[in-house]
């Protein structure tokens, strides 16, 4: 479980514009200063686990809008780890101009996104197992103790414990990157009473050779697992798949245009594999394959995965390497690095005109070659910013097209094609929604307003507003991507 956790920790570095292995560090850090200096105990131990590995989980559940407002998601998510109203932060340039319009819009956008990001942690973490503390702790990333952070503006103790521990381990640990250990030191110091806990940055201060100790390990991800207390929690290897959709859940946030794909992906490429005759274990690792394929998008802005019109050469390779940051979460990872060939092989193509790694068909088992035919009939079927949803025989025919031009492979195009004319599974309608409820549902998850939702369907929109109240209600959410989560964990996006 610890190795699931870390790969949605690395993830969540690559969304928030972080050193890689960041919040692996973070997490050896929190627990050795919980256990070794305020001896904790052992559930508070293992929730600091969770929540410093977990911190930014909810990170890409604003992203469209934050690109919206500020450019580039990535950018802003960097800038508000160290965000402080006292100092902003150390930064120049744009990064110092992007702190200060960050600070203006906290009261307002900063609030919205944090209660998005919340209420996503929330979720994402209960389908987890997550500790109820854990949990929590998650509400609090961005509240601070003197009471100006968001988005309720708890202050001192009614902030939960593990969160004010990960909170003082993280800045020790950016800080730390930057000027080792004096720096650390300096930083809690400097922080203790306005965003810290003074207590805990003092207890901090005085060992801190010792609770950063963990950052002289060569090897990030070994400190990390080694930091988790006893007992290890194991969950059997039939549970991976539903975890890898966890994962897919938090990437697919990314983009309006993109919630449900990876899940779409896994559907279709396990039919085709059906088809194919792959055995049991060969379709489950093409799901999980198909289910984390696209991890690396977190990476790249949703400015870009949003866009309406064709992307510029800059944005053409920005968007080619978020097969790269694929293989390189997966591949660190034990127990998901046998995925990681096929899932970030996606995009490559049979002549070697694909992407990241320009791999002839010689060089791409079946599998990646499924997963890459498999991937563009999902997207060719899914609405984008550019352009409408193509039809199953329409998108099938693209396919074939691509096979015929030695883009992708045939076999696997003739499975995909043959599995996508059988009959389509009604979904049933969870916590009581209606049918247009349900289709209120799919349109405000991609963020459309009342006033769209109401062109769109054909309603006023007040009327729109009306069923979306009730939606809420029904689902027990109150926040965009909270019902975009219930969506995908329900499959009704389709």
């Amino acid at each position: 479980m610890a190795e699931i956790l870390a790969a949605l920790s690395l993830t969540t570095d690559v969304a928030a514009g972080m050193e890689f292995e960041k919040g692996l560090r973070t997490c050896a850090v929190a627990v050795e200063f919980a256990t070794s200096v305020l001896q904790v105990d052992t559930a508070t131990a293992r929730c600091v686990f969770e929540t410093s590995l977990l911190r930014s989980i909810g990170c890409t559940s604003f992203a469209p809008e934050l690109a919206e407002l500020f450019g580039d998601d990535v950018a802003v998510q960097a800038v508000l780890k160290t965000l402080d109203p006292d100092a902003r932060t150390g930064a120049r340039g744009s990064s110092a101009t992007l702190a200060g319009s960050l600070l203006a819009a906290m009261p307002t956008t900063g609030v919205q996104a944090v209660r998005n990001g919340c209420e996503t942690s929330r979720s994402l973490g209960v389908e987890l197992g997550l500790l109820p503390a854990a949990i929590t702790a998650l509400d609090d990333v961005y509240e601070r103790w003197d009471g100006r952070g968001v988005p309720t503006g708890r202050r001192g103790d009614e902030l939960s414990l593990v969160a004010r521990i990960v909170h003082t381990a993280e800045q020790a640990v950016l800080a730390h990157a930057a000027g080792g250990a004096p720096a650390a030191v300096a930083e809690l110091r400097r922080r203790a009473g306005g965003h810290l806990d003074p207590a805990l940055a003092q207890s901090f201060s005085a060992a801190a050779p010792a609770v950063l100790a963990p950052l002289r390990e060569v090897d990030a991800f070994t400190a990390a697992l080694a930091a988790e207390p006893h007992p290890h929690t194991t969950v059997p290897f039939a549970s991976v798949e539903r975890l890898c959709a966890v994962l897919a859940r938090v990437v697919d946030l990314k983009s309006r245009w993109l919630l449900g794909h990876s899940e779409h992906v896994a559907a279709v490429a396990g039919a085709a594999g059906e088809a194919l005759g792959f055995d049991r274990g060969a379709l489950t690792e093409v799901r999980c394959a198909a289910l984390v394929h696209d991890l690396g998008r977190v990476g790249v802005s949703s400015a870009v995965w949003d866009l309406p019109g064709p992307l510029s050469v800059a944005q053409v390779e920005r968007v080619r390497m978020h097969t790269y940051w694929t293989q390189r979460v997966l591949a660190r990872v034990p127990a998901l690095a046998p995925l990681a060939v096929t899932a970030a092989s996606h995009h490559e193509r049979l002549n070697g005109s694909g992407y990241h790694g320009a791999t002839p068909s010689a060089g791409l088992p079946l599998p990646a070659r499924l997963l890459a035919a498999a991937d563009v009939f999902a997207a060719l079927t899914e609405p984008r910013a550019h352009r409408a949803a193509l039809s199953a025989p329409a998108a099938a025919q693209v396919l074939v097209g691509q096979a015929a031009d030695g883009l992708l492979d045939r076999e696997a195009v003739a499975a995909i094609t043959s599995a996508a004319g059988g009959p389509v599974a009604p979904v049933d309608l969870p916590a009581g929604l209606s049918r247009r409820e349900v289709e209120v549902l799919r349109l405000a998850a991609r963020g459309l307003s009342n006033r769209e939702i109401g062109q769109a369907l054909s309603i006023s929109p007040r009327t729109a507003g009306h069923h979306l109240t009730h939606i809420y209600d029904k689902t027990g959410r109150r926040t965009r991507a909270g019902i975009a989560v219930f969506a995908m964990q329900h499959h009704l996006l389709r």
